[in-house]
Order: structure tokens, then sequence, then C-alpha cells
């Protein structure tokens, strides 16, 4: 009696598991973000720094996550680099565009903001 039971269940689970291993997309798109990332944090070099602005150009223009909008923190990320290498304007635009999309972070970058217009 107790085959007749296992049998099928352990079918059962299974096939669920092989179900739910099928193709996941991820929420956004990094492309090679950790990687120059990490490298700028380790050693913040003017090649570098190209490198990472062009990162986050390409993360901001051509995101094909699922939800279809760029990663919390990465339009404030960008902004203050833009405003460290001499946009001003251009960085000023990208941290208010992070307040747009994530209201949440109001207070901490309203302060930013705040404190690099001083």
């Amino acid at each position: 009696m107790m085959r007749k039971f296992f049998l099928p269940l352990t079918a059962t689970i299974a096939v669920l598991s092989f179900t739910s291993c099928g193709t996941n997309k991820n929420l956004y798109t990094w492309h090679n973000y950790e990687d120059v990332s990490y490298k700028y944090s380790k050693k913040a070099t003017p090649e570098l720094e190209v490198k990472l602005l062009d990162e986050y150009r390409k993360l901001t223009d051509k995101q094909k996550g699922l939800r279809g909008v760029v990663p919390p923190g990465l339009y404030a990320e960008y902004g203050f680099l833009l405003y460290k290498t001499g946009k001003k304007e251009e960085g000023l635009a990208f941290l208010k565009k992070e307040i747009e999309l994530y209201p949440e972070s109001t207070v901490y970058i309203s302060r930013i903001i705040k404190q690099i217009e001083q």
C-alpha cells in the first residue's frame, strides 16, 4: 500500500522540481557593471572612470530586464559620478530621476543634492 502512494508522489515531486527550473529572466540587466565598478572601487583611474561612465550609460539606455527600468540606486550613482567629473547639471538631473523612479529614496538623495549644491 505504501508503494502505491510513494511512486506517484515521487513522480509528482520530480516533475514539479524540473518545471521550476525553467528560464528565469532577471529583473534588471547589469551588462558588465559588477566587474567595472569593482575595478574602479579598487583603483580609481581616469580610464576606469570613463569605462564606468560608459557602463552607466549602457545600463540607463538599454535596460532589458523584466521590470524594464533602471535598478534602484543606479541613477544616483551615475548622477553623482557625473557631478564629480564636472557635468554638474546632468549629474543633478540623474539624481532627481532617481527620486522620480524610486520615491522611497527621496530623503537620502535630497540630502546628497543639498550637500553638493552648497
